[in-house]
């Protein structure tokens, strides 16, 4: 699937497609039905399905000390569009320029003479250009004078609320994997390179895979029942504590998935890791053996709440 520059033309046979415009982060069921329409649109007119994200969020850019809370990197979210249908990922770089730029620019300047958009399908909630100072009405009266088409796609609920990415934040920082799952439509996966660690793991009898967090949400910390997907497609079913590992000095924060029955090097490879279950809190022991003799009881458990994944 191609990645586009948003500071860049379109043209080609990408242009004159239809545009999915939002956030997307996570890219959760409601994401998914705004996807869906616009790919439909596109594949009933023979044009071109392209997917906009921006990058940095602009949470980010507005407020740069706020806590990390992504819930997918972009190479993650260029997969997932490029799975629901979409030809191409437009990312629009957040920086003050765009910032700046008024709703009414944004719409003629960008998505019209930039990107070439013949139609733009967005969430009901989406707004956009200088001071949020563009949303869905906006569009729609431009749509009618300059001749593109534009599509609102209403809020997606679960439980009698509306899905959000903000939901499976809280979800996944009360430990609640299943909600957070249900919403996503898929398990919370962070995608990193495994580094050397300390080789507490290896010391202790269960060797662990060791990949710092980033930009991603921090979830409850503790231990979570896991799967892992290597680079070759394989998934191997495990056990992983997240947290600072109190245990051990100095405290550092890692994702220590342990795999269970594999003994191989992953240093330097890019893996994801799927949450499925929250096990127990992160806790600090008074011993080695104590410490073991709970790592091997999370262990069980997490064979048992794997055992039909």
């Amino acid at each position: 699937m191609i990645r586009l520059d948003g500071h860049q033309r379109i043209e080609g046979a990408l242009r004159g497609g239809v545009i999915a415009l939002g956030n997307f982060d996570g890219f959760h069921a409601g994401h998914q039905a705004v996807v869906g329409r616009a790919v439909r649109h596109a594949k009933d007119e023979g044009r071109p399905a392209i997917v906009a994200t921006f990058d940095p969020h602009p949470v980010r850019f507005f407020k740069p000390d706020v806590p990390p809370f992504r819930l997918t990197t972009l190479a993650q979210r260029q997969e997932l569009f490029g799975e629901a249908g979409a030809d191409a990922m437009l990312v629009l770089p957040f920086d003050t320029t765009l910032a700046n730029t008024t709703a009414e620019d944004f719409i003629t300047a960008l998505l019209l003479d930039r990107y070439g958009a013949a139609g733009v399908v967005t969430g009901a909630d989406f707004v956009f250009g200088k001071g949020r100072g563009g949303d869905v009405v906006t569009l729609a009266d431009h749509a009618r004078r300059l001749g593109f088409f534009t599509e609102m796609v209403a809020p997606v609920d679960d439980a009698d609320d509306v899905i959000s990415s903000s939901r499976i934040r809280e979800a996944l920082q009360t430990g609640d994997c299943a909600a957070a799952t249900r919403l996503l439509t898929r398990p919370f996966t962070v995608r990193n390179v495994v580094q050397h660690g300390d080789k507490n793991g290896r010391l202790l009898g269960f060797p662990t895979a060791n990949l710092e967090m980033g930009q991603y949400l921090r979830p409850r910390y503790g231990i979570y029942a896991v799967t892992g997907r290597l680079p070759d497609g394989r998934i191997l079913k495990g056990a992983a504590n997240l947290g600072i590992r109190p245990s051990f000095d100095p405290p550092k924060e890692l994702l220590e998935p342990h795999f269970f029955d594999f003994a191989e090097n992953l240093y330097g490879q890019e893996i994801d890791v799927a949450f499925h279950a929250f096990i127990r809190p992160e806790a600090k022991f008074d011993s080695m053996d104590a410490l073991m003799a709970q790592i091997a009881a999370d262990c069980d458990e997490a064979k048992q709440l794997l055992a039909d994944v």
